[in-house]
């Protein structure tokens, strides 16, 4: 057995207490860097309880942290999602029992990729009935975000223009749907036909191909010359500029992402020359770290999947011994909607 991740609640110990499946990152580097150990848990504290996981999240952070671009400290474990059923409950924990089925979202250290894990009960919500582990793996990060970016980075309203980058990814998909239902008109950009219609069908109004279109022309012509008024953007560095030049005065980026490389710094007066522009690098850490937030945020998800104005698009399913392939084709841009893990 290889020495235990480097994290606040993976030891090794002479007697362990549990030994857990899980992928461990020692170099940061390509997908190949994702390998399958077996490592030590520590019994759970005051405040923590010890999770068996059924499902886990696959999301565009976890590569950002693989290749270090977003740097933890080595060897770690990725992952910052997933939904499963709670084992034991330590000391000083009245919210959840033995047999509890709870998710979690991103608010707190790395570790999903694994069978069991050790974790504070604090960063839990509890599932409702009506949502399923995949579901909940697939939707605890990709909802919050969204629910955080539409609803209060730039409180979207019934008739605001919105242009979503990427609109066809698993995060694309959920926002979409979201964005329709609150009666926003919704412009996408995708990389094929065959993601327009997937954008489509969740309720995207106005595809635009960008491998084929001029996305700030097609923009004017939708929206009559006047631009939008929110622009989310996950991709970064290729979209930046264009991302600005869509704005109508006043309007704000709200940059997410960086799945093709960071922003280039710029001067800040190129705001104010393109129309006094509001620019915002938001992250769900600082939405989601007081308690209260957490599950405001999180009943707002979860009324929004309960309602039907969301469906959580899973696309694919792959074991998670098998993270380094979904890694790679996630950043071929091979898939599209939502790709969960699967634990034995």
């Amino acid at each position: 057995m290889r020495s235990a991740v480097t994290s606040p609640h993976i030891y090794l110990m002479t007697k362990p207490y549990k030994t857990t499946g899980a992928i461990v990152v020692r170099r940061h580097g390509p997908p190949e860097v994702l390998e399958w150990e077996y490592v030590d848990l520590a019994r759970p504290q005051a405040g923590e309880v010890l999770v068996r996981h059924t499902a886990v999240g696959l999301n565009f952070i976890d590569v950002y942290h693989r290749e270090g671009l977003y740097p933890l400290g080595l060897p770690f474990t990725p992952g910052v999602e997933a939904a499963g059923v709670i084992e034991e409950v330590g000391p000083e924990v009245a919210a959840f029992k033995h047999g509890d089925r709870v998710a979690y979202t991103g608010n707190g250290p790395p570790g999903s990729y694994a069978e069991w894990r050790v974790m504070a009960a604090s960063r839990l919500v509890p599932l409702p009935d009506d949502i399923d582990d995949i579901t909940a793996a697939g939707l605890m990060l990709k909802g919050c975000t969204v629910e955080y970016l539409i609803r209060r980075t730039f409180p979207v309203r019934a008739n605001h223009w919105v242009l979503w980058h990427a609109a066809a990814g698993g995060v694309g998909l959920i926002a979409c749907q979201w964005l329709s239902a609150i009666g926003a008109r919704v412009i996408g950009t995708v990389g094929s036909k065959a993601k327009g219609e997937l954008a489509r069908q969740h309720g995207c109004h106005h595809v635009i191909l960008y491998r084929n279109e001029d996305v700030v022309e097609r923009v004017r012509e939708v929206t009559g010359g006047g631009g939008v008024d929110v622009v989310y953007d996950s991709v970064g560095k290729d979209t930046f500029a264009a991302s600005l030049d869509v704005l109508r005065p006043r309007g704000m980026l709200v940059s997410f992402g960086n799945a093709s490389g960071a922003v280039e710094p710029f001067a800040p007066l190129l705001l104010s020359q393109k129309g006094s522009l509001f620019l915002t690098r938001p992250s769900l850490a600082h939405y989601y770290s007081d308690p209260q937030e957490l599950r405001d945020g999180c009943d707002a998800v979860f009324d929004a999947v309960a309602s039907g104005s969301v469906v959580v698009p899973v696309r694919q399913t792959v074991p998670l011994q098998e993270a380094a392939r979904a890694h790679a084709q996630l950043q071929a841009r091979e898939t599209a909607g939502v790709t969960v893990f699967t634990v034995d």
